[in-house]
């Protein structure tokens, strides 16, 4: 290729130069084409649509993208205008073009011009673009392939301060005066910034951002504080696992400071439980000594429910020992075969209250203290609680209401029945209903000396119960029903008395079961009642009245009243 020299400001000529050629201004352009109006590198894509650019300013076409030219370069192209115009290649028509500017000669590989004619820049010839206006605004210089496009890299302390727009917020970091931003209050986010950053951000704050925050220690203080607290707690709960599981359970010494107290102990509660309540009354110092202490005591296990008066600040084994002992229990305790008249004086007694309240308050609320609805309703019944103020140890003191005693005596009943399955057995038994099974267990309680005598004892009420029976033909004729009407304990009864005292509840005038039990039984007598022999027992007797002696018939059963009688000089 030619090379053309630099020359006035004037520009080598090109065949397929736009400007010139066959059409001039106005013209066709040369059969290579439309050619790009600012003279660079043919289009990466000919195949994309070409779109029109300024649109049809004349009737001459405009240059287009895409057409292929050839490796020249121009020194310059489209220069400012000597008077300040810009060319546009295509821009009207031929003589419109022509009263705008004088006829352009080339001359000796340049352009001559007049007074009005372009003053070209110099460009780079390996600058396909050279330093031409913006295509789509004047005055905006094109530093593509130019060498202020990509200037080498400057030292850090020539570099001008143009940091990148910072996002607007409304939080304030605070300044980082060269602390770590964890310490400093800021976000992680500043631990990458640069110093250039930094006093790019602390200008624009300068301008019109929140002010600098200063900096104290305070924050460093609350973070030690916190991280000697966390070692702290850590080291000292250790210190309590080590001692809850290796080291001795702190205890008292001594048998006490002298101030008793009283404690309830609940039914059913295991060591743990009966720990729990004499730490919480001051007994004892912690719940493990007693557990231990009990665990350590060969008779520790037998500790049973109730109320025990004891001592504050006393040691584990001091306060085992002495729950152990009759001397602390303060408990009420209820008797196998005691009858309710018998149980209500007791707790007026134990109460404090007047004679006959609870008596009272049995009568008028029964129904409220928990009977089973099977227990209810049956005519001719002395007293609807008897048979259900269940025998046992009951944690009874002043203060207490003769309603809230009654109604844990029925519910312990009402658990022990339900547990032996009395509701379930009872018509397997040839029985109505489990109030007549309760009934029974009250005269086996009643009449037998001995756990041993209970279930020969059932046998014998359930076959004199049987309506055709050569024996007693359904006559019981237990001496005891008789004396419960009666609310006494003789034992020396005659025969014509007993026969001619007309009351449900006596045996030797009517037959079968009387209308209701007639004491509370145990829960020994409840199962002989459950669960009788089948030996044909009819009679019984007691000749020292600690065991009784059974036999199956009348013949039999008179040689030992005959006995009896001896042995007394009647």
């Amino acid at each position: 290729m030619t090379e053309y020299g630099r020359g006035q400001g004037s520009e080598p000529w090109h065949p397929e130069d736009p400007l010139y050629g066959d059409g001039g201004w106005g013209g066709q352009q040369a059969e290579t084409g439309p050619q790009s109006p600012y003279g660079g590198q043919p289009q990466h894509y000919p195949e994309q649509p070409q779109q029109p650019q300024y649109g049809d300013w004349g009737t001459g076409e405009q240059a287009g993208y895409g057409q292929a030219q050839q490796q020249y370069q121009y020194d310059q192209q489209y220069a400012a205008q000597a008077h300040g115009h810009q060319q546009y290649p295509g821009q009207g028509d031929h003589q419109q073009q022509a009263q705008g500017y004088h006829q352009q000669q080339y001359d000796n590989g340049g352009w001559a011009t007049d007074a009005h004619q372009q003053v070209s820049y110099p460009g780079d010839p390996a600058d396909p673009y050279g330093q031409q206006s913006g295509a789509y605004g004047a005055g905006q210089p094109d530093y593509y392939g130019t060498p202020d496009a990509y200037p080498p890299p400057e030292p850090p302390g020539r570099r001008r301060a143009e940091p990148e727009p910072e996002p607007e917020t409304d939080w304030d970091p605070g300044p980082d005066q060269g602390e770590h931003a964890f310490f400093a209050g800021g976000d992680d986010d500043d631990d990458g910034d640069e110093p250039r950053d930094r006093r790019s951000r602390d200008d624009k704050r300068g301008r019109g951002g929140k002010p600098k925050k200063r900096r104290n220690g305070m924050a460093c203080l609350v973070v030690v504080l916190v991280f000697g607290g966390g070692i702290a707690g850590v080291g000292y709960f250790g210190y309590q696992f080590y001692q809850d599981r290796f080291g001795d359970a702190p205890d008292f010494a001594g048998d006490g400071n002298g101030q008793q107290v009283s404690v309830e102990i609940p039914k059913g509660a295991d060591g743990y439980t009966i720990g729990r309540v004499l730490k919480a009354a001051g007994v004892v110092k912690s719940v493990d000594a007693f557990v231990s202490a009990q665990a350590g005591n060969p008779e520790g296990r037998t500790i049973q429910d109730g109320v025990y008066t004891l001592q504050k600040q006393m040691s584990a084994d001091s306060a085992v020992e002495l729950m152990l002992s009759p001397d602390s229990r303060d408990n009420l305790i209820i008797a196998e075969g005691k009858r309710n008249a018998d149980i209500y004086r007791l707790i007026d007694k134990r109460l404090e209250v007047k004679e006959g309240t609870t008596a009272e308050v049995a009568k008028k609320d029964y129904k409220k203290l928990g009977l089973p609805a099977w227990a209810q309703n049956h005519p001719n019944v002395k007293d609807p609680l008897e048979g259900f103020l269940f025998p046992s140890s009951y944690g009874v003191s002043e203060g207490q209401k003769p309603e809230d005693v009654l109604k844990s005596m029925v519910q312990r009943a009402t658990e022990t029945y339900d547990k032996l399955g009395v509701e379930k057995k009872a018509e397997s038994l040839g029985l109505e209903d489990p109030w007549q099974l309760v009934t029974v267990a009250s005269l086996v309680q009643a009449e037998g000396t001995s756990h041993s005598d209970f279930r020969k004892m059932a046998e014998v009420v359930y076959n004199r119960m049987k309506p055709g029976n050569p024996q007693t033909n359904g006559m019981l004729e237990f001496d005891s029903t008789y004396n419960y009407i009666k609310n006494q304990s003789k034992i020396d009864l005659s025969l014509s008395e007993l026969r001619n005292y007309d009351n449900p509840y006596n045996t030797y005038f009517h037959k079968g079961l009387p209308p209701g039990p007639i004491d509370n039984p145990g829960e020994d007598a409840v199962k002989g009642a459950l669960n009788p022999t089948d030996d044909g027992w009819y009679y019984f007797i007691s000749l020292d009245g600690k065991t009784s002696k059974f036999t199956k018939t009348n013949a039999e059963h008179q040689k030992l009243v005959d006995q009896f009688n001896a042995s007394r000089n009647n």
